[in-house]
């Protein structure tokens, strides 16, 4: 290879700088919020570390209290398969998205597969969460509001995955 055609290819595979990838701080924003939804509240619910309760030792259960108790009552007595969904987003999917959101901010193609299985991972929890809210004991009491905030935690990620349909994801806006 020449050495010109080797600059071309170096050019060619070169990221953009994310000033000009737009439509990524729209990822870094959305999964920086994941990981601390994922820290604060997936993590020590899917532990039971304290009851959500109105009285909870651990003050964000309150406000998840509130929420449950307007909006999605199945957080109040939370079955197997949302204790197994907060561990799962605690333990492996905010961890995940904090390399993704490096990856994304230096521009690294190289998150591109991970980054797939985690889309993968992501949208298949999201699905069987949509499936047993409303198969469930306990169906969302506000419906409008339960897809409001739930149905982002589906789309992301599956603009995510349209993000990393090609091999330098990032040598390109979007």
């Amino acid at each position: 290879m020449t050495s010109e055609a080797a600059a071309s290819e170096a050019s060619r595979s070169a990221s953009l700088p994310l000033g000009r990838r737009r439509w990524d701080w729209i990822f870094l924003v959305f999964f920086g919020v994941s990981v601390l939804y994922g820290f604060v509240y997936s993590i020590p619910e899917g532990l039971e570390v304290a009851p959500i309760a109105a009285d909870s030792a651990y003050p964000p259960f309150r406000a998840l209290y509130g929420w449950a108790l307007r909006v999605e009552p199945a957080h109040l007595d939370p079955p197997p398969s949302l204790v197994f969904r907060s561990l799962l987003d605690g333990f492996v999917h905010a961890p995940f998205l904090c390399v993704l959101l490096w990856a994304i901010v230096k521009g690294k193609s190289g998150i591109r597969i991970p980054a797939l299985l985690y889309v993968a991972s992501a949208v298949t929890n999201m699905g069987g969460y949509f499936w047993e809210s409303f198969h469930g004991a306990t169906p969302p009491l506000q419906v409008g509001t339960f897809w409001a905030f739930n149905l982002p935690w589906l789309f992301v990620p599956i603009l995510m995955g349209v993000r990393m349909r090609r091999s330098e994801p990032f040598t390109r806006p979007f």
